[in-house]
């Protein structure tokens, strides 16, 4: 009997990423909300995995609602303004207390052990401190803030050593100032100033919400900071989204390579973002993981990869790898994340001033994104480079692509002498022209 486990399927594809994330050093913020709701056991685990692995973490964690429900159990009601509340003596008793509190509950269940779980036995050093150094909010629009406080400075080198010894670093909600005193600051300002001091490979912000999502409520994989500043624009001030999303966009313009927005709410958010090529949330980065580029020597595996379904179906004429060494030059490529996900090649007949449209293939897990579209753009932006005045194409199945990007059908005559002579009379191609403007 052949019994299929999924999960093996996954663990194969997950290796990339279990080599490329060992080593690196992730900063990742846990909401209250999370451990509020009861799901501080179940990131706890993914966290202790993510340990095992190499992973160096910094875990930064939110109190905002043990904290709310501390004070209406008290009957405290705290001045607000601009979306902080105003924390005096009586609420800064609280902030401490909770924090502390939360603190200890994260270390001891991380401590040694982690009883009736698969890590039961792996041993982590975890360690807090004084890392966080505050200075007042101050007054702002005639509103005195009191112990509320904003990010000085972290102290970068002390984490650095901390994580150098294979600890795992824990940051309160809380800073320290020169004077001697506490300050209550926003976790997500934590996370993001303790990022971008310890250029760290991933900023990783567990919330309420999957991700950002379009007017057609569609998830966004991928948005640059600039394209993310209209969102942050129309968001509350006071809102979990405007927080996190406006850390994201400052840490990635100040070095983290990859921010991550993900939901909490979502068992499988932590590792499956982590581990898989798409991910499950929204990243936020300078430099996109899915770029169209000039193909190299080094993308002829992925190319042959890509090409062989189609070749064999029998959309694509068989191409070697010498064949794809030789022509390179004349081909494009998306780039997913280091795997090839689609390409085209650009052949061109100079005493003709035309180009032939060639080898133009999408994954079939990546089609329906415009793919073909941004490739087609770009080889007609390179065509109008060279001078050429015209594309043609020879196809066997996707004649209406074609007819809907304005190629018309066209009759062996019309092709260069060169491409006339080696036309497969066999595969009865259909030849379609394009004229460029």
């Amino acid at each position: 009997m052949d019994t299929r486990f999924p999960f093996v399927d996954w663990f194969r594809n997950s290796s990339p990423y279990i080599n490329a994330h060992r080593g690196r050093t992730f900063v990742i913020l846990i909401e209250g909300e999370a451990m509020a709701s009861g799901r501080g056991e179940q990131l706890i685990q993914d966290l202790a995995l993510l340990h095992t692995l190499g992973v160096r973490l910094v875990v930064v964690f939110g109190i905002r609602p043990q904290v709310q429900r501390a004070l209406d159990e008290a009957g405290i009601v705290p001045a607000r303004h601009r979306g902080r509340w105003v924390a005096d003596e009586a609420i800064m008793a609280w902030v401490e207390r909770v924090a502390a509190e939360q603190r200890l509950w994260l270390e001891a269940r991380l401590s040694p052990g982690l009883p009736n779980t698969p890590l039961h036995g792996i041993e982590m050093t975890v360690v807090s401190g004084n890392l966080v150094m505050a200075k007042p909010l101050g007054v702002r629009d005639g509103v005195d803030f009191d112990r509320s406080g904003e990010v000085r400075r972290v102290r970068d080198q002390a984490i650095e050593g901390l994580l150098e010894r294979g600890a795992l670093v824990v940051l309160p909600p809380l800073g320290f100032s020169s004077t001697g005193e506490v300050f209550d600051l926003d976790a997500a300002e934590v996370a993001h100033h303790a990022a971008t001091a310890l250029g760290a490979d991933k900023l990783i912000l567990l919330g309420e919400a999957c991700g950002l999502v379009d007017a057609g409520g569609r998830l966004q994989r991928q948005l640059t900071p600039a394209e993310a500043a209209p969102l942050l624009r129309q968001a509350d001030p006071a809102s979990e989204l405007a927080r996190h999303l406006g850390a994201a966009c400052a840490a990635a313009r100040h070095g983290v390579a990859r921010t991550h927005l993900l939901s909490w709410h979502d068992h499988d958010a932590l590792l499956g973002e982590l581990f898989t090529r798409d991910g499950v949330g929204t990243m936020i980065t300078e430099h996109r993981y899915e770029q169209l580029r000039p193909a190299e020597l080094g993308d002829i595996g992925g190319l042959l990869e890509l090409l062989e379904p189609l070749e064999s179906r029998g959309m694509l004429v068989p191409r070697s790898r010498e064949r794809l060494e030789y022509e390179i030059d004349d081909y494009l490529v998306i780039d997913r994340d280091g795997m090839i996900i689609g390409c085209a090649a650009l052949h061109t007949f100079d005493e003709a001033e035309m180009g032939e449209l060639a080898c133009v293939a999408v994954h079939d897990d990546y089609r329906g994104g415009a793919r073909g579209e941004r490739l087609l753009a770009e080889i007609e932006r390179r065509a109008h480079r060279l001078g050429l005045s015209s594309l043609f194409a020879l196809t066997t199945h996707t004649t209406h692509w074609f007819f809907e990007h304005d190629f018309r059908l066209a009759g062996i005559e019309a092709l260069p002498t060169l491409r006339r002579d080696t036309y497969n009379h066999a595969r009865k191609s259909k030849i379609l022209i394009k004229t460029l403007a």
